[in-house]
């Protein structure tokens, strides 16, 4: 599926909920699917003029959704929802959604429906409301985890069907400042035609211990550690090929010397700690002052600046034509290096230290969730193929010459979301399968209600001696052996 592009700020793709097409952000920083109502008439949705608004209020449990850090945070509150929904021409039947009633989030007030979070389930503020109302506080993850095939987020329950050809999505950005070009993808259980697996880097999503703010394993699984964002662990940073020195800010009440990065497609902008960020703007830019919160790192934009980060052990630059962005119409001189910030030190529930924005994403990133259940088995993964080209400096040269010979105007452009292409799509409809001892197991936990754990331990005894061929596989697979 194509991708709407508004001026590389924010990236959408049509997402259907019954009979009505959305535009909606696209973001692997968040879990959960939400659109506004027609009942959401202030803040951000006072200023909708072109997006859709689903129109009923939904009568599920009660919803409220943070998104950005402590200086950019913005919220949506309303109610859980549910619908058919179908992207890139999957259906997936009785998916949970938010219909959002108040929201200051800017995606609305920028023409959006609303945000579809790629995330995983850990994060879902969606299918924990709906774990509470069906089962009550959440004193254990086992009822959590186990709601994830019925209430988990979209492509998640997409990749839970086992009909994909595997578990994983993978998004490429088209870039319409500075220099237009580029194709923007989503790609659902596949790569990008053309690109081969052997291509990719693939590194492993960080896991969250429950003392990091990640889940507690389940009774049925007490050695699991689940994922909780798309995280990576990062070796490096370089700026025009010097490694730039650690940061020294210590984290607060968790690891400080592991450096992660929390792969955001819907953060516009490239984010890291505060003395490191202070660090390269003041190498690039001669008035640039850390001090000055009215901060402005001019620089020429015909000089171009490289910032890469060391990833598996290969570098993966951050085209220069993304670093920058025009600092006044009419004029092709002078830049600004504003698309990279500071951001919050690790804190349990946010382990990393840089969160790498839509600049990243002109590169093919793939994203696999593994076994959501049973990560163990098969760990979540993301793999990274750059396509930075060689001349990207003479790219940026050449664009700079180009807007000078207009007006000094660099282009900065707007693609809608494809909608009319996501209704015309042949549809396949998906349906989610519990892994048969998972479903006995889920049954058990909801007639037995507090006694699941004293329950389970027979029951597994009793799976184990009473058992076909075909179940053995099917248990292997989860590695139920191992408990």
């Amino acid at each position: 599926m194509g991708l709407g592009d508004n001026a590389d700020l924010l990236y959408s793709v049509p997402v259907e909920l019954g009979d009505r097409v959305f535009a909606l952000h696209l973001d692997t920083g968040s879990s959960d699917l939400w659109v506004i109502s027609d009942q959401c008439q202030i803040g951000a949705c006072g200023k909708l003029t072109t997006g859709s608004r689903y129109p009923q209020s939904a009568s599920g449990p009660g919803l409220s959704m943070s998104y950005g850090d402590s200086t950019t945070g913005t919220s949506a509150n309303g109610t859980v929802g549910h619908d058919t929904a179908s992207i890139a021409g999957i259906s997936i039947l009785d998916q949970p959604f938010g219909v959002v009633d108040a929201t200051d989030n800017l995606v609305v007030s920028s023409g959006l429906s609303g945000i579809i979070g790629l995330g995983f389930p850990a994060a879902s503020r969606v299918q924990e409301a709906l774990t509470i109302q069906g089962s009550g506080p959440i004193h254990s993850t086992d009822q959590f985890l186990l709601s994830t095939f019925d209430d988990g987020p979209v492509l998640a329950r997409i990749a839970m069907t086992n009909t994909l050809t595997a578990p994983m999505f993978s998004t490429t950005f088209q870039r319409n400042t500075i220099d237009i070009g580029g194709h923007g993808l989503l790609t659902l259980g596949k790569l990008p035609d053309g690109v081969k697996d052997s291509e990719m880097i693939w590194v492993p999503v960080r896991l969250y211990k429950p003392s990091e703010g990640g889940l507690k394993a389940p009774g049925y699984a007490p050695k699991e550690v689940y994922p909780y964002r798309w995280e990576i662990d990062i070796d490096a940073v370089y700026l025009d090929g010097e490694k730039v020195p650690d940061s020294t800010i210590k984290a607060n009440g968790v690891d400080s010397t592991r450096v992660s990065a929390f792969m955001d497609t819907g953060n516009s902008i490239i984010r890291g700690p505060q003395d490191v960020v202070n660090n390269i703007l003041t190498k690039v830019s001669s008035t640039y002052n850390p001090n000055d919160k009215n901060w402005l790192a001019e620089l020429p934009c015909n000089v171009p600046h490289t910032l890469s980060f060391q990833i598996g052990g290969k570098l993966f630059p951050i085209d220069p034509r993304d670093f920058i962005s025009q600092e006044s119409q009419g004029n092709a001189t002078t830049c600004k290096a504003d698309n990279l910030v500071s951001t919050d030190p690790p804190s349990p529930g946010a382990l990393f230290r840089w969160s790498l924005g839509a600049p990243f994403y002109n590169n093919v990133v793939a994203f696999h969730y593994g076994n959501l259940t049973h990560p163990s088995v098969d760990p979540p993964r993301i793999g990274i193929l750059s396509t930075v080209p060689s001349d990207a400096t003479q790219l940026l040269q050449a664009a700079v010459t180009k807007a000078s010979h207009n007006g000094g105007n660099f282009p900065n452009t707007v693609d809608l979301p494809p909608t009319q292409s996501a209704v015309s799509l042949p549809k396949t409809t998906v349906t989610v399968s519990i892994p048969l001892p998972l479903q006995a197991l889920k049954d058990t936990m909801s007639s037995a209600g507090s006694r699941y754990s004293t329950i389970w331990t027979s029951f597994g005894y009793e799976y184990r001696f009473f058992i076909t061929p075909l179940l053995i596989l099917t248990l292997s697979h989860f590695s139920y052996f191992s408990f």
